[in-house]
């Protein structure tokens, strides 16, 4: 465990890179490439603007906070078509819930899932660490411990929940887990995903599988948490799959996603997002149903990404811990202090990249596992991302 506060949630990742760049000057008429950011600038699919014009009478109209059935039905389609699940399994009004966008739906997670106290203490939230800030402010905001769960090459860069200790596990209230991982690229296998709904039964705490990289893979498609729950049997109980359209489709502006799992949570999911979540105008819930319906769009990203990653292999193989990911489309690079090699692209070529330490925190024994590292997310084309990765090939 380690002590989080509400008032240095302030110390956010993005905030901390401005204070050490913005301080320094990018080479005299080399325009910025921003590699630190994880937004997709794949052109986003046709449908979006054609599903929109279809619907543009709907602009008059408020939307309905729980997604039109359409989109419900879209959704549960593409789950049990992407994650080969039992025809009916998925029930649209009980199971699945839209939201907009993932980080919504992460950060409502707390709200749902975290009580006052477990057992007279503060509730534990498991993060895998690096993570996704979102999961630390969803658990501080709560008045809950953050437990790190660091997630370090020797351990294939996935949380290790099975070390823990049964009264960590009870004392658990909310465990996060994200496959394919941000940033180091890892995938779970079926085995841990089934062990990982185990504990958070047993133990009765809600694992918030966060999949919004699921469709971006090198080459064998990520399971799913829900196609644990189908071969496990017992439902969905005590578990929520998280996706979204913004990796998937290169629609990062749409600002739509799902959640789906336990009816009971959904339930209350519906509720709170009744009182505070944001409506999705129903153009772009139309568009979202398109979406979800069609894989074409989807194939061709990963041939896209799967280019890049050719090229880094070309010019990355053999150096600073370079490895090919398995999903994402993030490098996570060994340069041995994360925080000067990114002082130095910055200075030397103008390319912006973000030192992992700024998204980890320091464990239970006082280690950051990003501290060596820096992420690079490789969101360009790939005319763009070859020469880039060319340069701080070079510089590093």
């Amino acid at each position: 465990m380690h002590n989080t506060t509400i008032e240095n949630l302030t110390d956010y990742p993005f905030d901390r890179l401005r204070a050490l760049l913005n301080p320094l000057n990018p080479p005299e008429g080399v325009a910025p490439f921003v590699m630190s950011l994880g937004e997709p600038q794949h052109p986003s699919p046709a449908i979006i603007a054609e599903a929109v014009a279809a619907h543009a009478s709907e602009w008059g109209k408020y939307p309905p906070i729980g997604g039109t059935p359409d989109l419900r039905q879209a959704i549960a389609d593409w789950l049990t078509r992407r994650f080969h699940l039992p025809n009916g399994l998925v029930d649209i009004d009980t199971h699945v819930l839209p939201v907009a966008g993932t980080k919504e739906a992460l950060y409502m997670a707390g709200d749902l899932c975290v009580p006052p106290a477990i057992n007279g203490k503060p509730p534990l939230v498991l993060i895998p660490n690096p993570f996704y800030q979102v999961y630390v402010g969803a658990a501080v905001m709560k008045q809950a411990e953050p437990y790190y769960l660091s997630a370090t090459a020797e351990i294939g860069f996935l949380p290790d929940f099975e070390a823990l200790d049964s009264e960590t596990l009870d004392q658990t209230a909310m465990a996060y887990l994200c496959s394919p991982s941000n940033p180091q690229g890892a995938i779970t296998d079926l085995a841990y995903l089934k062990n990982a709904v185990r504990l958070a039964r047993e133990h009765d705490f809600v694992l918030i599988a966060d999949e919004c990289y699921a469709e971006i893979y090198d080459a064998a498609p990520p399971p799913g948490v829900l196609q644990a729950c189908a071969e496990l049997g017992a439902g969905f109980t005590n578990v929520l799959a998280v996706h979204s359209l913004s990796k998937r489709s290169s629609a990062p502006g749409l600002r739509s996603g799902f959640v789906a799992g336990d009816p009971d949570l959904i339930a209350r999911f519906k509720t709170l997002r009744n009182y505070g979540g944001a409506q999705i105008p129903l153009p772009l819930q139309a568009a979202s149903a398109a979406l979800w319906r069609d894989d074409a769009h989807v194939e061709e990203n990963r041939r896209i990404y799967a280019r890049k990653f050719d090229l880094a292999d070309q010019q990355l193989s053999g150096r600073l811990g370079y490895y090919r990911p398995d999903g994402g489309f993030y490098l996570w690079l060994n340069v041995g202090d994360g925080e000067a090699a990114a002082a130095k692209l910055w200075t030397q070529a103008g390319i912006r990249v973000i030192p992992g330490a700024y998204l980890a925190r320091p464990d239970h024994t006082g280690l950051n596992p990003g501290a060596g590292y820096i992420r690079v997310a490789l969101v360009q084309m790939p005319e763009e991302i070859g020469p880039a990765l060319g340069t701080l090939a070079e510089i590093l």
